[in-house]
This record gives structure tokens, sequence and C-alpha cells, in this order.
């Protein structure tokens, strides 16, 4: 009998599982694996749960986090995990509004507020434009075939993703205006990087997902608090309380493999992990969950002596991850905001940034005399270099070309956090070096927000998501406890579930005629 037959049968114990990083894949695998009665370990390299949304103080005693992020309408698993969890952690749902050097741009409304309209047509007349002409706007009528076209499947994925997301919307018409004060904005604060980096298949998942498949997808909720504290806090808690282990300050260096064969023709499982390595600690496995970003997976790779042997782990090194510059600053006075959450463009070519009143989305700071606001910069490369006082200038610079109130106020405290490589870089071409959830090692699963699945999420509750595959794909294979429930995307639109049948029948019928004519 087989090391893999072996591990399956011998189920006298509980199977044992690792899970390496406790962002939102890691603790989502861990807990539905706990509650189930598996014997679940999970690792983090940090100092505390959570990746980047862990939050911490400063020297004086203030919250700081690694950006800011919100919870959009779609994130259907994420609230539904916040309930079950008791917890009350969000604002309402706010508005939100985005900004140049020439002032303010665009208002968005609380689009489940408004009267419903088949998309994308609640998008497009209920968004206010304070500059950008009709004319540029609809300009953006040809782009729509496209998202009927794109279905994130992984023939769409493998058609769209060797293209830049600026290249097609050239192609399809879009023009100069609109691109550079709508389209590549969405580009920067929801890819992290200029459409010219950025996968046409990426971005065409990303708007869809995020504001175009119904219109009050892009309504959003903010934590009221660090995400650290309000949720993952908590959350942790009760997977100690299901019998789960959370260890930080553990690296990943190596996981050991067993009756394999590594060779490049390898299609099946072959191999199996049988434990995880953390620089003197030995943690025996009956199956590995991987849960980190991209970078923290080709450290992995790079230091371990069996998954390096393995192409499909040594192709994760052509992924790219993109900079990113978290900056908070208290101010001696309170300055006017009309909205909460606000994006930005035009200041740096390459560079998207935020700004949020954390005066009305935290409770710690809703009594502060001074204004409390957290700017985040994306795809921030050139930023990183500078020192901080530099930084916090420009910052307060920034925020006063948006709302010149900014001008008369004063800094009085600032924290800077630094983020190299920290967020997937959804370059063109990138797709084909992904990993799916299953890998080549029998037990061995992927998950996070770079990984790919058919599920149609994005960002965290994808990452959420992926770990709930991943739980499911151990409990499958051991046949022990019920798999995590997860909430499907909403469904599209019927005039867009006609479209598209009718788009891939005559794709079909064109590949009948015209067998191996289209360049993929």
């Amino acid at each position: 009998m087989c090391l893999e037959e072996v591990n399956v049968a011998n189920q006298s114990q509980p199977p044992k599982i690792v899970v390496i990083g406790a962002g939102w894949a890691g603790l989502g695998a861990t807990y539905h694996l706990a509650k189930r009665g598996y014997e679940v370990t999970l690792l983090e390299a940090g100092a505390y749960p959570g990746g980047l949304v862990a939050g911490w103080k400063t020297a004086q005693g203030r919250s700081i986090e690694a950006g800011i992020h919100g919870f959009w309408y779609p994130y259907r698993n994420i609230f539904a995990l916040v309930n079950e969890l008791g917890l009350h952690p969000f604002t309402h749902w706010t508005r939100s509004s985005q900004y140049s050097p020439m002032g303010l741009e665009v208002v968005s409304p609380i689009f489940q507020n408004e009267p419903c309209l088949p998309t994308p047509l609640g998008t497009f007349l209920y968004t206010q434009f304070e500059r950008l002409p009709l004319l540029d706007r609809l300009s953006a009528l040809p782009l729509l075939y496209t998202l009927i076209d794109f279905d994130n499947s992984d023939e769409a994925w493998r058609r769209y993703d060797p293209i830049t997301a600026r290249e097609l919307f050239k192609q399809f018409g879009v023009s100069a205006r609109l691109y550079r004060e709508s389209f590549e904005p969405m580009l920067l604060v929801g890819l992290f990087a200029p459409g010219e980096q950025c996968s046409a298949a990426a971005a065409l998942g990303m708007l869809y997902y995020f504001i175009l498949a119904h219109q009050p997808d892009f309504d959003v909720v903010w934590c009221r608090g660090t995400v650290g504290e309000m949720i993952f806090r908590p959350w942790v808690e009760q997977i100690e309380k299901a019998g789960g282990r959370v260890l930080t300050n553990r690296k990943v260096t190596d996981v050991t493999l067993e009756n394999g064969n590594y060779s490049s023709a390898m299609s099946t499982p072959k191999s199996v992990a049988t434990t995880v390595i953390c620089g003197d600690e030995v943690f025996p496995a009956d199956a590995v969950i991987f849960a980190v970003g991209v970078t923290g997976m080709q450290k992995i790779v790079r230091g371990s002596s069996h998954l390096r042997r393995l192409p499909e782990f040594c192709n994760l090194m052509n992924l790219g991850s993109i900079d990113v510059l978290a900056t908070r600053l208290w101010f001696d006075r309170k300055i006017q905001i009309s909205r909460p959450s606000n994006a930005c463009f035009g200041f740096d070519p390459t560079t998207g940034w935020t700004f949020f009143d954390l005066n009305a989305l935290h409770d710690e700071w809703r009594e502060e005399p001074g204004s409390v606001i957290e700017v985040d910069f994306y795809h921030a490369n050139q930023l990183l270099p500078m020192d901080d006082e530099a930084i916090v200038a420009k910052v307060h610079r920034d925020l006063a070309t948006c709302i010149p109130e900014f001008k008369l106020a004063t800094v009085m405290d600032s924290g800077v956090v630094r983020l190299p490589n920290a967020v997937t870089h959804f370059s063109p071409g990138s797709y084909q070096s992904m990993l799916p959830g299953v890998t080549n090692i029998g037990n061995v699963f992927m998950s996070g927000d770079w990984v790919i699945t058919q599920h149609g999420s994005w960002s965290q509750e994808k990452a959420y998501v992926t770990g709930l595959e991943a739980a499911n794909r151990v409990i499958d294979r051991f046949k022990q406890g019920s798999p995590a429930n997860i909430l499907p995307v909403e469904a599209d639109e019927l005039h867009i579930q006609m479209a598209r049948s009718l788009n891939q029948g005559i794709r079909h019928w064109s590949k009948t005629l015209f067998p191996n004519f289209e360049l993929p």
C-alpha cells in the first residue's frame, strides 16, 4: 500500500492538517476544518494573524494598519461568516467620490437605494460625473461586448489574459479621456497597476464583479476599526475554542514529500506531503493547505528542496507583486469631508491612491478633535524609497489639492507603513503561471486571491472562498465531516445570460467552420 493510501485509510486519529498563512484564506480553511474535528495547525510568519489586514499600534498607542479594506456588496460569504461569528464590525453603506488635481470628478450614490435598472444602466445613469462629457462616456458602449464575451471560464481567461487592459480599451474605441479619467483610475485602485501593466482578463473580471454585474455591486461598507481587532481576533478565539492551533512567528522553510518522483512530465499526483518544517520545528501533516500571497509562496518555493523540483511551483516565479504605501495622519483640526471614502488619480503617472475619513469610519476616532485621515498608495514603487518626512509632506500636499481646507491644518502625528511586493500583480500573461486549488502533490491544496477558481469573486472574498474550497477538498479526501456551504456569486441578470448564451453559440459555430483559425 502506498503512503497516500495509508494516510487516507488511517483515520483512528483525526487527520493532521497544516495550514500555512493566517489571512482570509488560511483562517477560513482552519475554522471550518477545526469545527469538523480535524487536528488543524495554522502557521503564520508574522507576529499577528491577518496577513495584510492585521493592525498594530504606533509608539503613541494609536491604531494603524496596512491599508484600509472595503467590504463590497457581493461579499456574500464574508458577510455570512461575520453573522455566524455574531460580530457587528461594519459601518452603514457609504457613498464615495473621486478626485483629480482639478478637484472633484465623480460622486457615486448608494446604488441599492436607487430604482433598480437592468445592468449596466444603473451604473451609467446614477453615477454623477462632474467633468467627463457624455460623448466620452458613450464611447464605452462597444466595450460592453467584452463583458458578455468574458464569462470567467478558463477559455475566456486564456483568450483575454495575454492582452493588456489598455490595448483592449483602445481596440474597442474607448476615448482617451474616458480611459484616462475613469478606467485607468479604477484599474489603479482595483488591480493596483496602470492599464498597460494589467491583464485584460483580470480587468474585465474585476470590473464586472465590483461594478457591472448588478446595480448595487459597487456599494461598500467599512470596518469600524482595524480588521485585525474587530474580525480576526474574535475569529481566532473561535478557532481555538474549536480545537485549532494558531501559531505566529512561524516561517515555513520546507515541505517534505515522500513516495514521489519529480519528473517534469508528471501529470498525476505521485507524491504526498508528510511534514511542514519551520526552522527547527517539524509539523506532521496528512494534508497541507497553502494560504499565502504570491511573494510568500515564492519565498517558500525558493527555500524548499522539494517544491523547487516541481515545474508547477517553479512557474510561480513568473508571477509578480506590487508595492503599497499606507499612511495615517492626525491633524490639529477637523476638516469637513463630504464622503468618507475617496479615490484619486492624475497626481502621479503610474500610481493611484485613496483617502479615508477615519473620524467617520472608525469608532476610535469619532470624537477626536482633529481629522484622522488614512491615505493609501498603490503601485507605489517610486514612493517607498522616500523618507517618512517627505512622504508625509507629499500626502499633506495632495490632500490639500483635493480639499483646500487641508492647507490650513497642521499634521500632529503620522504613521507610514511600507509594503513592498504586498499585493498580487495580475499582469498580462500571468494566468498560465497561476495554480489551481489542486496540485500534483496529492494532499497539497492552494488558496488565496491569486489562485485559479471558477467562483467569480475577487479580493478578500476570493481569498476566503478559496480557503473554504481548500477545506472542502480536504474533507473530500478524508471523508470526514460535512463541506463548507460556499455561497455562489449572484447569478447574471437574465439579459446578460441570454447574451452570453448567444455569444457562446456563435463562437461554437464559428469554430466548427474555422477550426484553429483564431489566435488564442
